[in-house]
């Protein structure tokens, strides 16, 4: 062998063993990464005695949030200006965005029919007991429903997490609550729960930190602590959007403190997810249940339809700020910019629809409850902010999606969410990924769109946890 051939079969040697070494970093599952369980995000200084801090702010305090009526009529006036919109181009719904002839139609119904009855819907978002409690410096806001002694006979009861997501609220799970909460109504079902449901930091009701780093998995030790601080060391979870990833974490996080985790929006962005998607597409039959192969194939479409609905993600990611102060002190265009992805993200044949087909799964109430939400707390910067710490460079590091979680996990998909995965590319993820389903009606917000639906899957989750695993209810 002449020297040439040796040098080249070296090099070779030593790239394909620098290939392969970097494919494994890639590939490779990492360990639990360990985040301080009482990082502060206050905006006073961390109290040097934790343990008092505890002691003297651990008290959840039961609120019912009220508005005065000059908040409300200063609403009415700026509802009542005339608007300077541009008209939609001939023939165009709402494939440019919010199609603004209807947003007139929406406005006027805000103002003369909403706005009011708003004591009647300020009734309506308090029938559920409303608490506040601080969390690592923060004032956390939450719904909490706890089943009485006597509604427990001859049901199994457990304690469940619902977690939201942007632009969503705690507004979004009230027929699921009930669901949940009242089974006493049906005799047939077995299944009653505590339920928990709080407005994720710097969302609705629940402070923002004006501190950098709050992400998805800093928000878990958040829930996780709001969880125990309230008694309940073993509990479920479900979520979607945001509360899936959050969800998510806490699973990973604590797996001994989650009895399930079950989701509308499973989701696995590692490398080999990636990989295995890709290859996936390349014979979907092998890879997707028979009959349900149009949820994930043809990628093109998927990839398309991001492609055109995740503008606001990259500008929320990069200047929350800005946009946030654009739709602050403007409830037209907030409600615009909420409302648009309660079109598209329930279907996306919606857009060809000149009011969006807003009010085909929705009432139009429930719609502006969750605007008012957004509104009247001045919440919409800080919940966008959410996106740019979730790809800050400290957040990307954890490579929370890297971690697996042996915690049992469900997965509900609806076939007009923004995205799906296959159970190929969640297992490695979700070790113990023991629930998948396929819904061919309902979108993003599936417990607002089809709370019945999503509900009724939950309950064969959690027996299918029952059976596997062997738990135990409270």
């Amino acid at each position: 062998m002449g020297v040439t051939v040796k040098i080249l079969v070296c090099v070779l040697a030593i790239g394909g063993g620098l290939v392969y070494k970097n494919v494994s970093q890639l590939w490779a599952d990492l360990p639990v990464p360990q985040l301080d369980p009482q990082e502060w995000w206050g905006d006073a200084e961390q109290p040097k005695d934790y343990a008092a801090y505890l002691a003297n702010n651990s008290e959840v305090i039961n609120n019912k949030l009220s508005y005065p009526e000059k908040t409300i009529d200063d609403l009415k006036s700026r509802l009542n200006r005339t608007l300077r919109l541009t008209s939609p181009l001939e023939g165009v719904a709402f494939e440019y965005g919010f199609n603004t002839d209807y947003l007139k139609e929406v406005v006027e119904y805000w103002r003369d029919d909403y706005l009011p009855r708003w004591r009647e819907r300020e009734v309506f978002l308090w029938q559920f007991n409303h608490f506040t409690t601080d969390i690592q410096g923060l004032r956390m806001h939450f719904l909490h429903l706890m089943v009485y002694d006597d509604n427990k006979v001859g049901k199994k009861h457990y304690p469940v997490l619902l977690l939201h997501g942007w632009p969503g609220s705690v507004r979004e799970f009230y027929d699921l609550i009930h669901l949940l909460h009242q089974s006493n109504l049906d005799k047939n079902n077995k299944y009653i729960f505590d339920v928990v449901v709080p407005s994720l930091p710097g969302y609705g009701w629940s402070e923002g930190t004006s501190r950098k780093g709050l992400g998805s998995a800093q928000i878990a030790v958040i829930m996780k602590n709001l969880m125990q601080r309230l008694g309940y060391d073993k509990f479920f979870i479900q979520g979607g959007d945001w509360g899936s990833v959050i969800g998510s974490n806490i699973a990973t996080l604590y797996p001994n403190n989650v009895l399930g985790y079950h989701s509308n929006l499973c989701n696995n962005i590692s490398p080999k997810s990636l990989i295995k998607g890709f290859v996936a597409g390349f014979w979907p039959s092998l890879f997707a249940p028979s009959g349900s192969e149009d949820f994930f194939f043809p990628k093109s479409n998927e990839l398309k339809y991001l492609l055109e609905e995740t503008g606001y993600f990259h500008i929320q990611a990069t200047k929350p700020d800005t946009i946030g102060a654009t739709l602050a002190d403007n409830p037209v265009g907030l409600a615009a910019y909420i409302l648009e992805k309660f079109s598209t993200w329930t279907n996306p044949s919606y857009r060809s629809l000149p009011d969006g087909g807003l009010t085909k799964r929705y009432k139009m109430d429930a719609l502006l409850d969750n605007v008012m939400i957004y509104y009247l707390t001045n919440s919409i910067t800080t919940s966008q902010r959410l996106y740019a710490e979730q790809y800050a460079q400290a957040q990307r590091e954890l490579q929370m999606e890297r971690v697996p979680t042996p915690v049992p996990t469900g997965c509900a998909r609806f076939k007009h969410d923004i995205m799906q995965f296959l159970d190929f590319q969640l297992q490695d993820k979700f070790t113990n990924l023991v629930h998948s389903t396929y819904h061919k009606n309902g979108g993003h917000f599936a417990a607002m769109e089809v709370p019945n639906v999503l509900y009724k899957d939950f309950i064969e989750f959690v027996k299918t946890v029952e059976r596997k695993f062997k738990i135990k209810s409270l």
